[in-house]
């Protein structure tokens, strides 16, 4: 029965995807050759072209990606593939914990192996169709590997601290689970900027003193405390231009792109960042982050149980070992399937975070120019070929932004 349900679920996923993706791709095209209303002037026909071929590129890749994956996750659960592979493991490793570790890892690995041409097309195809890949393919290699490291690295040991959990806690693991990931997401989130990013980009403080000025300034008013702004070498890798901030309490920092800095004026900038101030302001962070975290505990509840039901193992193509640990085993094929039963729960979260760009809008326009926003948000939508036409069913489903029409109303009704 829970084979019939794992298909159908599946199907309806597949099919829902293959649906709004051909929907996305029409609207688009439809409306390929004819600028809104509201950027008429301000972005040219060729420009709103290109980014309807960019879509279009993107949607398609996604598509025959999202098949493959489909394809895979049945290989691995009902034909056989990680029943095979826990069988292998078996023979080889006697030690358990290491034996559950290289099961899992060999299930990644193999999911990363049979992605990388999708990679690989995206960069150094369809970006670099579209001018915005600046990845050599000697980067793109430090970059996998130092990525590889990294998961080895930090994510090696919180694997194997939640299999040891899992085998030796008893009915509580569950909780003591949770504890370790919550303690992890801190802790990623305090090393991230000092020691993880500097990995891949190099970061220099701003030296822009009017900008800076304007940006301090903007943060005193909005009572937010910041430990440094900073300049991130974005563009060695791509076009796109961008603005984060990272860290938490007092070593909150800024980090604009050189790409961004190299295309909006002051005002602009200190719009785009009053914009995301106007998050914090709302503790949309906080929000995500509990919300996410709470998440990962109903989800360890339902693995808890799941993993003590046999019919999730047979009914999925997978016997689990007699007389030896299978908690490997129910971990990563619940983190398979897992997402082909909450698919359903993608418009949901679009539309909270939609919700909050909106928040985030309306906040900056009462701290800087809504006029100045507007002009940020037309540059980057034209800089980063962003669709002025998405088909408003595929962006009420998927996007995490408003469409940029609706944006652009909602911030003139502040007087921009």
């Amino acid at each position: 029965m829970f084979t019939l349900l794992f298909i159908a679920f599946l199907l309806v996923d597949i099919g829902l995807r293959t649906w709004m993706s051909m929907r996305q791709i029409r609207y688009v095209r439809r409306h390929r050759n004819e600028v809104p209303t509201e950027f008429l002037g301000r972005i040219g026909l060729a420009s709103h072209q290109r980014a309807a071929d960019y879509t279009h590129a993107k949607v398609q890749l996604a598509l025959l990606e999202s098949f493959t994956e489909a394809a895979v996750l049945v290989a691995l659960t009902l034909l056989g593939g990680l029943q095979f592979l826990d069988t292998q493991m078996a023979r080889l490793i006697d030690h358990e914990l290491l034996r559950q570790l290289a099961l899992i890892g060999s299930v990644l690995l193999i999911i990363s192996v049979i992605g990388l041409p999708f990679t690989l097309w995206r960069k150094f195809k369809l970006e670099e169709r579209f001018g915005f890949n600046r990845v050599t393919p000697a980067l793109f290699c430090a970059d996998t590997i130092k990525g590889a490291l990294l998961l080895i690295i930090l994510g090696g040991p919180l694997a194997a601290l939640v299999l040891w959990v899992m085998g030796s806690a008893g009915p509580a693991w569950v909780w003591w689970a949770w504890l370790i990931w919550v303690v992890f997401n801190i802790f990623i989130l305090w090393l991230f900027p000092t020691a993880i990013a500097p990995l891949f980009n190099k970061f220099k403080p701003l030296d822009n003193p009017e900008i800076a000025q304007r940006i301090q300034t903007l943060a005193q008013r909005c009572g937010f405390s910041l430990s440094g702004l900073f300049v991130m070498d974005g563009s060695k890798r791509s076009a796109h231009g961008n603005a984060y901030f990272t860290g938490f309490g007092k070593a909150r920092r800024i980090v604009f792109f050189d790409t961004l800095l190299a295309r909006l004026n002051t005002d602009e900038i200190e719009a785009v960042l009053a914009h995301e101030l106007g998050h914090f302001k709302h503790r949309h962070i906080i929000k995500r982050m509990v919300i996410s975290l709470v998440l990962a505990l109903v989800f360890l509840l339902a693995l808890g149980w799941l993993s003590q039901q046999i019919w999730f193992y047979t009914e999925l193509g997978v016997i689990p070992q007699l007389g030896r640990p299978n908690d490997g085993l129910a971990l990563i094929l619940f983190f398979l399937v897992m997402p082909v039963f909450t698919f359903w729960a993608t418009p949901l979260a679009a539309w909270f975070s939609r919700r909050d760009e909106f928040q985030a809008d309306d906040y900056a326009a009462k701290q800087c120019s809504p006029a100045a926003l507007v002009n940020a948000l037309v540059k980057l939508y034209d800089d980063n070929a962003a669709t002025l036409t998405p088909d408003p069913l595929h962006s009420a489903y998927y996007d995490s932004h408003p469409p940029a029409v609706l944006r652009i109303q909602n911030l003139k009704k502040h007087g921009s």
